[in-house]
């Protein structure tokens, strides 16, 4: 890099066929331009520049290096100014993995929103359960659920799930209400697997440790939703999945005063330096997380 930055300070200096005018525009003492051009002209192992008291001339090699260099400093200067518009006007293709049940149910808003703010920016969307790998595969963000494990990646935190406990009136009908968590060891839960087979709930003074049971046990939000509406158990879900279910009389709270554990949301990225269009995506989640949009506000 050392390298490259001498390129461009020799470049400087024939531009203005003066060291004493080149230190002036790159702000930086005489003394330390001829020194690193010297470094410069040590290192290649050619003398590029013919210096007098009052001006300085290329040598034949200057004279092919320079038109190299010359080239070379403005491709790199084209793409800094290239990278700057990107920052300032988000462009390009946006890659994005995404849990299904959470892009459909919680998302679909907000792209559509970030879609008409940033028109130059076109999606391709891998709505998938499985991990993908950042390094390897041309993903720009990924959002993930749950607590993330140490990894090299950075993981910005974008908002936090609160869940409750949810059934439909006719399986409570069919087989009770709990009246405390204890009670539901008795009851059909629909469980995410893999499953633990153990719920932690809280209310406003406790935190108490269930075992629960069941014949059902998914990968899918959605389909646990939809089950849960057939009366075919108890579900612990994040309100906003369940909004319209609750409108309709589908489903209703159970145990209301108390909820399970909070879960946090991620959006992954392999690097810190992204470009605009990833930056303003993460912002936009976050944006609308502040105004109680579908994804409940971050703690931290």
């Amino acid at each position: 890099m050392a390298f490259l930055n001498d390129m461009a300070l020799f470049v400087e200096v024939v531009k203005a066929r003066s060291f004493r005018r080149a230190a002036e525009t790159m702000g930086m003492p005489n003394s330390t331009l001829s020194r690193r051009i010297g470094m410069l002209e040590k290192a290649i192992g050619l003398r590029l520049l013919h210096r007098t008291t009052r001006r300085i001339e290329l040598t034949e090699a200057g004279q092919i290096y320079f038109e190299r260099c010359k080239r070379i400093v403005d491709e790199a200067r084209l793409a800094h100014e290239h990278l700057g518009e990107m920052l300032a006007q988000p462009s390009g293709l946006l890659r994005v993995s995404l849990p299904v049940d959470l892009a459909v149910t919680f998302l679909a808003p907000q792209i559509a929103e970030f879609s008409r703010r940033y028109p130059g920016i076109s999606f391709e969307f891998d709505l998938t359960p499985r991990r993908v790998d950042l390094v390897t595969e041309p993903i720009d963000v990924a959002i993930r659920i749950g607590e993330q494990p140490d990894s090299n990646l950075i993981a910005r935190q974008i908002a936090v799930l609160q869940r409750y406990l949810y059934a439909s009136p006719r399986y409570l009908e069919l087989y009770g209400e709990p009246s405390r968590p204890a009670d539901l060891s008795g009851h059909e839960c629909l469980r995410m697997r893999p499953s633990a087979n153990i719920w932690t709930l809280h209310n406003a003074t406790e935190t108490v440790d269930v075992t629960v049971g069941g014949r059902f046990q998914l990968n899918s939000i959605g389909m646990m939703r939809r089950l849960a509406a057939l009366d075919l158990g108890i579900v612990m879900l994040v309100e906003e999945i369940v909004a319209e279910d609750l409108a309709s009389g589908q489903l209703r709270r159970v145990l209301p005063e108390w909820q399970a554990t909070p879960v946090p949301v991620y959006a992954v990225t392999e690097t810190r330096l992204l470009p605009a269009k990833t930056q303003r995506f993460i912002e936009l989640l976050r944006e609308c997380t502040k105004q109680n949009q579908p994804i409940a506000q971050p703690t931290s």
